[in-house]
């Protein structure tokens, strides 16, 4: 059984420094349980389960199924008014990894200390990133260009080895990143761990519609637009002829609500609202107003398998790449 040493996997006992990022909708306790046992670590939305009590029904099932480290996401923004019953009932789960995402982690990186969890937060910038790092975060997950979702405007080739440079804590790639190849080239650049999303929703285990699943597998990288539409940020999406119907930027009273100072802090949570009713919907019962979260790793995927299965095709993929990389480097001829 093939193990990859990272600091990542050090911290967290993992045999891959590999995580199943959590996706609205898309991750389930199968597809946490399954990333986990396949020496990856799997994670998933606080939101994924409403209300509460389906939470924390399946934070007990996760835990019954798999004694190896689990991860919960946690968006701390305003819009999520049970975060912090999200976080009581995930240190009290034993959840060794807190992922925080739209917002201040202040509360939740303390709370996880004290218990003994680990934290890190999606950033885009190293702004961003110093400042959790002064707040005490264990690491960040350096959301790039190509990633779905959130997408950051950085290329991975920067933003890896910048926030390498600058930081003390984990880095942890996201964007992009659909097979073993990719794995090794962002380890290259110094990246302690990859964070996989889109390549999951085309998954056995996946919580959507076959619909969903199949475009992705479908889609080329040139599918993926970035659209305000759904949280008030850009967010990338599969372009359905509903994308292409709705528009990319937000109608232009609520882009100026969105920028008041006085009406932002109404207007944002709203605008979250009613992305995530419309991503719900979607997923789950796909209509003509279809709005499919992906990343451009969508032109590198070409069929549906399990959760272990990929994880193993990526291990065997970054094998090839390392051996690949290494034969040229011992092939290559003494520079004079």
């Amino acid at each position: 059984m093939i193990s990859i040493d990272t600091a990542f996997c050090q911290m967290f006992k993992t045999r891959l420094p590999l995580i199943a990022a959590p996706m609205f909708l898309v991750s389930n306790e199968d597809l946490v349980v399954e990333a986990s046992e396949a020496g990856a670590m799997g994670t998933f939305p606080a939101l994924n389960y409403r209300p509460i009590e389906k939470y924390r029904e399946a934070l007990a099932a996760i835990r019954r199924r798999t004694s190896r480290p689990i991860g919960v996401n946690i968006i701390v923004n305003k819009s999520n008014t049970r975060q912090n019953e999200d976080l009581k009932w995930a240190l009290e789960s034993g959840v060794d990894l807190l992922i925080t995402s739209l917002g201040n982690p202040k509360t939740v990186i303390q709370e996880a200390h004290r218990s003994g969890a680990k934290v890190v937060c999606d950033v885009t910038n190293l702004d961003h990133a110093l400042k959790v790092q002064d707040l005490g975060a264990d690491g960040v997950i350096a959301v790039s260009q190509g990633a779905g979702g959130h997408a950051g405007p950085i290329s991975p080739l920067v933003l890896i080895p910048w926030l390498k440079r600058e930081l003390d804590i984990l880095v942890i790639a996201a964007g992009g990143i659909s097979h073993g190849a990719s794995m090794a080239a962002c380890i290259a650049l110094g990246a302690d761990a990859v964070s996989v999303g889109t390549r999951f929703i085309a998954s056995k285990e996946a919580t959507v519609d076959p619909a969903y699943k199949n475009a992705v597998v479908e889609a080329t990288a040139e599918d993926i637009v970035l659209t305000s539409r759904i949280s008030g940020t850009p967010a990338a999406v599969i372009n359905t002829p509903y994308v292409r119907k709705m528009g990319l930027d937000l109608p232009w009273l609520v882009k100026a609500l969105k920028e008041n100072s006085h009406s932002k802090k109404y207007v944002v949570p709203f605008i979250h609202l009613l992305g995530m009713k419309a991503l719900e919907g979607a997923a789950n019962t796909p209509t003509w107003k279809t709005v499919w979260s992906a990343g451009q790793s969508v032109g590198l995927i070409d069929e549906i398998l399990s959760a272990r299965e990929i994880v193993e095709k990526m291990v065997r993929e970054y094998q090839t790449a390392c051996t690949t990389l290494a034969k040229s480097v011992s092939a290559a001829s003494p520079i004079a």
